[in-house]
């Protein structure tokens, strides 16, 4: 096998339709718009209806959206704090610059306790789930709401 015989397989290139390249190709002259009108001049937008009601206006506008309001926190389990020194002080800041997490939120870090702590720490958080809270008490570490 060399270079020159290598092949697509079958039927994974196909041909892309050139239109209005004259009328031996079936898509000449008016590139298969029909004629005149509307469509043909390509003034339509998406969900227009002939000047009708469309049904995206019909339909009722249902629930309510208030993310703009959501509390957003930046989110660390337990578990992943493991890897840092014995009675480090662990803040967002240091989790940030470590990559632990990836982007700092408005409202601060959220501690949760998925895992097993083994290690003494100082965390300091905006909150912490009551597992979180037990797991970094048991371990020896103290926790600071800030």
């Amino acid at each position: 096998m060399d270079i020159q015989s290598l092949k697509p397989a079958e039927g994974s290139n196909k041909k892309k339709i050139r239109y209005g390249r004259g009328i031996g190709s079936g898509k000449g002259k008016t590139s298969g718009r029909g004629t005149k009108g509307q469509h043909a001049r390509n003034t339509v937008r998406p969900g227009f209806e002939g000047g009708q009601l469309p049904l995206i206006r019909k339909l009722a506008i249902r629930g309510f959206n208030n993310k703009k309001f959501k509390a957003v926190y930046s989110l660390v389990n337990v578990e992943s704090l493991n890897d840092l020194e014995p009675n480090t002080v662990v803040d967002e800041q240091l989790l940030y610059e470590i990559r632990i997490i990836g982007k700092r939120e408005p409202y601060g870090l959220k501690v949760l306790g998925n895992g097993e702590l083994t290690i003494p720490l100082t965390v300091r958080a905006s909150k912490f789930t009551k597992s979180a809270q037990e797991k970094i008490e048991k371990a020896g570490g103290k926790i600071e709401v800030v």
